[in-house]
């Protein structure tokens, strides 16, 4: 493939194009490997989300309670609040260490070997859960544990954006949250099935899974390519060629369109290298990128700060708002039933109403709900009011995954620049799971009846924190909905306001082919319509 300027923005040109026009019918039939790839390396997903639910569940166990926990003055068993706060926190702690070594090793190794050393580190790790003896064991090896989660955490999703095509793009980044949603559901149908059962194995099965199915994807991703861009970013275009065609389907036509889709990922990355040169950690607060980042973690934050932390108690929440144990932990199935369906739900939603559209109104549909539930607890206390907060909090869920959980994965996997995505998205990523921390701290004292003790009344909390973020999401979140990177790269480039981007039109070949040939070209792309003072051309 010639490495001639005019050349690699001609082919540019021509596979921006055809990314516009490809219909997702189309995009499914060419890279149908690339969504089986990224499917397999999301999948190490399902461990996080399980994990998650698998602790938060574990308070409401009755052997778990007695084999960590304290006896109570009322002869009951359980953990005490610091405890649970210590417990739940740990692993985020891991995972923030984990995502700082990821946006440092992926880059260097690539997504591949990252993904291998971890799922290794993972198996190795879930030994020391399973054969604790005490709560203090338990923390360390969540913390440690922690570590290839966090890597999971961003690796899927730079991996699902950088694989496929404009059309495909929000499908395989929704399918991360897709996985940590079955996850959590799986933890829930195996917590389910061993409750009555009063040995050790009742909460030793659980961690069993957490070998297995780390060695199953380990034995598949040795086979998997590696992403083209992360050979484009180290000037390969031989073997980001290789790779691409890895991905993609086989014939004549299909080879020399992987010519042209490389010759936009190099484009691309001379438009962002030209922008800002550098690719570290303080690159994403320079120039363009600060703001690109700044947004990235805007959505993240939004994401911890909605009442989506809830969810990981549910089961204990439930508890304290006066259900029974088994109607508990069958509401928490519900759950994730429920959670599973919404993401696939919200499939269909962003692609219709987009991306900014659909968070803001998710936001702000939580902050009612919340509120509601708060209304609900100041009423009194009953049977009826119970079933009525337990059944508030199935809707809630339903309604973050459908607009704001799985959603948020498609926008942080758009927002930041190709060079800088892995840490970017490693920075929103720490700075999720730190408010996590400090959620898991503030939310067992909430519910704890030996501490706080706000039961029902903490959906006014997280309904003010939810609004506010629906607030901030509407003057600073962009629509990327359809764009290119080298679309994306322009927009932000040109300082294009947040509420401004659905509307402008982005040329990114406009003055790259000025330098090239004698006359001027037209605007090659022009998906919106309108007036040229309606859409702008930037």
């Amino acid at each position: 493939m010639s490495l001639d300027f005019a050349l690699i923005v001609s082919e540019a040109q021509s596979a921006t194009a055809r990314e516009h026009k490809m219909t997702t019918w189309q995009g499914i039939r060419l890279y149908h490997k690339a969504i089986a790839w990224s499917m397999v390396i999301s999948m190490a997903i399902v461990m996080e989300g399980f994990d998650n639910a698998l602790i938060g569940s574990f308070y409401a166990f009755p052997a778990f309670q007695k084999k960590y926990g304290q006896q109570f003055p009322d002869g009951t068993y359980g953990l005490t609040a610091p405890w649970q706060a210590g417990l739940s926190g740990a692993m985020n702690a891991g995972q923030v260490l984990g995502l700082l070594l990821n946006g440092v090793i992926s880059e260097r190794l690539g997504f591949k070997r990252t993904m291998l050393a971890a799922l290794s580190a993972n198996i190795a790790f879930v030994t020391l859960l399973f054969f604790a003896q005490n709560v203090q064991t338990l923390v360390a090896g969540e913390i440690l544990l922690g570590l290839p989660l966090g890597i999971f955490q961003t690796l899927a999703i730079a991996y699902a954006s950088e694989v496929c095509p404009v059309v495909l793009r929000s499908f395989l980044t929704i399918y991360v949250n897709l996985s940590w949603v079955i996850g959590q559901l799986l933890a829930l149908c195996v917590l389910k099935g061993l409750i009555d059962n009063t040995t050790e194995w009742s909460y030793r099965i659980p961690f069993t899974i957490e070998w297995v199915w780390p060695a199953l994807i380990l034995g598949v991703v040795v086979f998997a390519p590696e992403s083209p861009w992360w050979h484009v970013r180290r000037n390969s275009p031989q073997q980001a060629l290789a790779s691409l065609r890895r991905l993609i389907g086989k014939g004549a036509k299909v080879d020399f369109e992987a010519k042209e889709t490389i010759s936009m990922m190099f484009h691309t990355n001379e438009i962002e290298k030209e922008m800002s040169a550098g690719t570290s950690y303080l690159d994403c607060f320079r120039g363009i990128d600060r703001r690109r980042t700044g947004i990235t973690c805007l959505i993240t934050t939004s994401q911890a700060l909605c009442g989506a932390g809830l969810m990981a108690y549910s089961t204990y929440f439930y508890l304290q708002a006066g259900l029974p144990t088994q109607s508990s932990f069958s509401l928490s199935a519900a759950q994730y039933g429920i959670g599973f369906f919404g993401t696939l739900l919200s499939l269909l939603l962003v692609s219709y109403f987009g991306r900014r559209t659909l968070f803001i109104t998710g936001l702000s549909m939580l902050a009612i709900i919340l509120s509601v539930i708060g209304f609900l607890a100041v009423g009194g206390e009953g049977r009826s009011i119970s079933w009525a907060t337990g059944c508030l909090l199935l809707v809630f869920v339903f309604a973050y995954n459908c607009t704001v959980g799985a959603p948020g994965y498609v926008l942080v996997a758009e927002m930041p620049s190709t060079r800088l995505r892995s840490k970017t998205l490693v920075i929103s990523r720490v700075l999720y799971n730190i408010l996590c921390i400090v959620n898991s701290v503030i939310i067992p004292y909430m519910l704890n009846p030996t501490s706080w003790n706000w039961k029902g009344k903490t959906g006014f909390f997280w309904a003010c924190l939810c609004f506010l973020c629906a607030l901030f999401c509407f003057f600073f979140l962009p629509e990327t909905k359809g764009r290119t990177y080298g679309e994306l790269d322009i927009l932000f480039e040109r300082g294009v306001s947040s509420a401004a981007f659905k509307t402008t039109v982005a040329d990114p070949f406009r003055h790259a082919l000025d330098g090239c040939t004698s006359e001027k070209p037209e605007p090659a792309l022009r998906p919106e319509t309108g007036t040229e003072e309606e859409n702008p051309t930037v």
